[in-house]
């Protein structure tokens, strides 16, 4: 598996890094990260036929459902997408017009291709789709489906993403596709820092809650069930200070946390989701706690002069978190077990703040942002067993916040252009 760099803009200068399995082109030179997997494979080529409407009505969802699947697939990382330019001028709209020669041959060159059609009416949109080898004639479809819903942008582009996703899934040997992702983030759009979410691509964008006050650091529960975050609460007594909070998705609401006295900050879930990690001054200085995530058994994790936080939970192995600590004088990466004893010091080759670790689903990659001697805050991944590290981003501005997709191939950080925002996907 490779690592290529990608960042598409969203509104108010808000920028999302993306990291997709394949090469990295840098300006300046080229950087290879090896994960040991698509080592020398060949990537199968996919032609995606323009979906046919089968009425007026249907012309802008077909249209829209067409470039959501060649956009999804495009930046899967496993594929190559075809160029429509090469495309035949008689395209399939059910599998009885499929010509096989006409997208195997020269000049598509395609293994597989994607095709249907569209019927619309006030209330519903269907959609046909399918998905053929077409190297293989006598084969039956690797892929057929039916989706129905109410005819909106949202629900064909969520209906385009499942698509997108059963084909990445099948053509990666069973790993998920991303496409029907959720990213959490922060915004001050509206006034106030809130917790938004918006799909993978940036479309979708919606708040989740409406506190009117700082929101920041949000988590998903490893079901994606709820988001654990920062928030400056104010009790009954004294001013706003910052606490854990938990959104339900479910609920559609904040729901009630116990409150600590000091800072509370920078909350991650354990891999079943029963258990917080959090940094707290509850006793003094910043230190590691972890909690219920119902609330309860409240477990102080590090004793350390100095400060500990940022925690990251191995949500492959749940043994283990890393963090920062300041404890030799400057942030550092260190790794605990996850009840807190044997803290190791992941040495680093120079000087520099660090901050923000995140894992990998594998739980054996780490990215995180580090602000080496002289230069911005970058994105870096390091193997844990081997502690080779590679730098992802360079002379691109701030760069922070990395946060793995659940593919492991992708990830989503935090660039400074205008009001700085915290991206973040479900584990």
């Amino acid at each position: 598996m490779f690592l290529r760099l990608r960042c598409s803009s969203l509104p108010a200068l808000l920028f999302v890094c993306l990291f997709a399995a394949a090469n990295i082109a840098r300006a300046q030179q080229q950087d290879w990260f090896r994960t040991g997997t698509g080592l020398g494979v060949e990537k199968p080529r996919v032609a995606v036929a323009d979906f046919a409407p089968k009425a007026d009505a249907a012309k802008t969802h077909s249209s829209q459902f067409t470039q959501v699947v060649r956009d999804d697939l495009g930046f899967s990382g496993i594929l190559d997408v075809v160029s429509p330019s090469f495309y035949p001028q008689s395209q399939p709209s059910v599998p009885s017009e499929l010509r096989y020669v006409a997208w195997s041959d020269p000049p598509v060159n395609s293994h597989y291709v994607a095709f249907g059609n569209l019927v619309e009416s006030a209330s519903e949109v269907a959609i046909q789709a399918w998905f053929y080898d077409v190297t293989n004639p006598t084969a039956q479809a690797v892929i057929a489906k039916i989706y129905r819903g109410a005819p909106t942008d949202p629900q064909v582009r969520k209906f385009a993403h499942q698509f997108a996703d059963e084909i990445i899934m099948r053509l990666s040997g069973g790993l998920p596709g991303i496409s029907s992702t959720q990213i959490a983030f922060v915004s001050s759009r509206t006034g106030t820092k809130e917790i938004w979410a918006m799909d993978y691509d940036g479309a979708n964008q919606h708040p989740l809650t409406s506190l009117r006050s700082i929101s920041l650091t949000p988590r998903w529960a490893p079901d994606s069930s709820r988001i654990a975050f920062t928030c400056y609460s104010k009790g009954n007594t004294g001013p706003a200070s910052p606490q854990i909070c938990l959104y339900s998705v479910d609920a559609g609401r904040v729901v009630s946390f116990p409150r600590f006295k000091g800072t509370n900050s920078a909350p991650s879930w354990s891999p079943d989701g029963s258990k917080i990690v959090f940094s707290s001054s509850m006793g003094g200085n910043p230190e590691l706690y972890s909690i219920n995530a119902s609330g309860g058994d409240l477990k102080r994790l590090s004793f350390a002069n100095g400060a500990s936080t940022s925690p990251a939970w191995n949500p492959k192995t749940g043994q283990s978190i890393a963090f920062v600590s300041d404890r030799t004088g400057v942030p550092k990466l260190y790794l605990m077990n996850s009840d807190g004893t044997n803290a190791t010091n992941l040495d680093l080759p120079d000087k520099g703040y660090l901050i923000d670790p995140s894992w990998a689903p594998n739980g054996q990659l780490l990215a995180f942002s580090w602000r080496r001697p002289n230069n911005n805050y970058d994105i870096y991944i390091m193997d844990v067993s081997s502690r080779q590290i590679i730098e992802l981003t360079r002379d691109t501005g701030r760069n922070e916040r990395p946060s793995w997709a659940p593919d492991g191939r992708h990830h989503a950080c935090r660039r400074h252009a205008g009001p700085p925002t915290d991206y973040r996907w479900p584990q």
